[in-house]
């Protein structure tokens, strides 16, 4: 387009001036002609490549949204696994106050209980202990004593004669047998 405007303005020094104004305006539609068609190109190949930009800075925002959020993910379960640790040894730290608050509770209370003469467990369970030897020990006694008080029967019935008014007569025979076996 240069080069024309520079071709007529040199034929235009040169020669006649109404030749020179027809191919002047000639000219010059010509560039607005050529202007224009360049523009509406232009704007053709923007709208093209336009939609194919478009769709290429969509994607690339995809793929930036799924760095990101990887990238969200990963400090997520990062954080997670901290504040998890975290919770583990504070709930830890708490277990091993609680157990010293109550070994601490259970002492004291064991105190109290022995100043105040409440037997313990252990101590029931030696007196339970000592009541089943005694039974067993019974048990053997009756078992033996059976034959002997079945001989001396006449005697009880003597001593049954001789009962004192203090005393039941019927407890008195059974309490003397007992003590001749013992």
């Amino acid at each position: 387009m240069v080069k024309k405007l520079k071709s007529i303005s040199e034929k235009k020094s040169t020669g006649a001036a109404g030749l020179l104004d027809g191919q002047l305006a000639s000219s010059v539609k010509d560039s607005a002609q050529q202007i224009w068609l360049a523009g509406m190109g232009a704007f053709s190949k923007a709208q093209e490549e336009g939609g194919k930009v478009f769709e290429a800075l969509v994607k690339e925002g995809m793929n930036l949204q799924k760095k990101t959020t990887g990238i969200a993910e990963e400090k997520i379960g990062e954080v997670t696994g901290k504040m998890t640790a975290m919770a583990d040894t504070v709930t830890a730290k708490a277990g091993q106050n609680w157990d010293k608050l109550e070994s601490i509770f259970e002492s004291r209370t064991a105190k109290a209980l022995a100043k105040l003469g409440v037997p313990t467990a252990k101590d029931v369970d030696a007196l339970s202990k000592k009541v089943d030897t005694l039974a067993a020990q019974v048990a053997k006694l009756s078992k033996g004593a059976a034959p002997a008080a079945a001989k001396k029967a006449p005697v009880a019935k003597k001593a049954a004669a001789k009962v004192t008014p203090i005393m039941p007569a019927a407890k008195a025979p059974a309490k003397r047998a007992a003590r001749k076996t013992a």
